[in-house]
């Protein structure tokens, strides 16, 4: 790593809510990262995402788009293919939301509690985690870390069907409110809803930002 600035990993599942990152978590986590003096990487698989929304009506689109190259869009280009990442070259990994984590880096969205996790996604949670380094993740992404790593303390705000799921996992769901984080000491992850409750904009900057300092925490 270079300097003495912690390094953060930002995983990326696409560009908009409904097949993707969703935008406004995935930039308020750039900027959080920012604010405590940080630096970041941002990563994505290399892939075709399951579907293309029209973000306007809501209804599926006949196209096809890869995942590395919609998350490009947030980036601004400066992106790498997610199997690229090692977890000795980073302080800490983070996961924004939208359905793209749950369609893209996972198919929670379509199978639930029988979700499968992409290999190169699950490559890295249980890197980062072997080495004692923190995980962070937003809005309904922690349902990745529930399936990856048994017994772990995640939030994904109050949603009961999708806390449900989570202990059904083996994973250990605590409700939360706007920009409240929960905080798995034992295994250096933190969570935090965000869109999984009705937030508006600060609600997101600082629940990403709430998410990151609890990260430096732990590190």
């Amino acid at each position: 790593m270079s300097g003495t600035k912690r390094k953060f990993a930002v995983v990326l599942s696409g560009c908009g809510v409904n097949d993707g990152s969703e935008i406004h978590e995935a930039t308020m986590t750039l900027l959080a990262i920012h604010r405590v003096d940080a630096e970041y990487e941002v990563f994505a698989p290399d892939m075709m995402q399951y579907h293309v929304i029209n973000h306007l009506t809501g209804e599926e689109m006949n196209e096809s788009r890869n995942v590395l190259v919609e998350s490009a869009r947030i980036a601004r280009g400066k992106i790498k293919p997610l199997k690229s990442f090692r977890a000795e070259s980073f302080d800490g990994l983070i996961f924004p939301g939208g359905f793209g984590a749950a369609k893209n880096l996972s198919t929670f969205a379509f199978e639930g509690e029988q979700m499968t996790v992409h290999p190169d996604v699950e490559k890295a949670v249980l890197s980062m985690h072997q080495a004692g380094k923190p995980i962070g993740a937003l809005c309904i992404s922690p349902v990745i870390l529930a399936k990856v790593l048994a017994g772990v303390k995640v939030t994904i705000g109050q949603d009961p069907a999708t806390a449900t799921a989570i202990q059904s996992l083996g994973g250990i769901h605590k409700a939360t409110n706007h920009r409240e984080v929960a905080i798995d000491k034992a295994n250096k992850i933190v969570t935090n809803p965000c869109y999984m409750l009705d937030a508006n904009l600060v609600d997101i900057a600082e629940g990403a930002e709430n998410t990151v300092r609890s990260m430096i925490e732990l590190m």
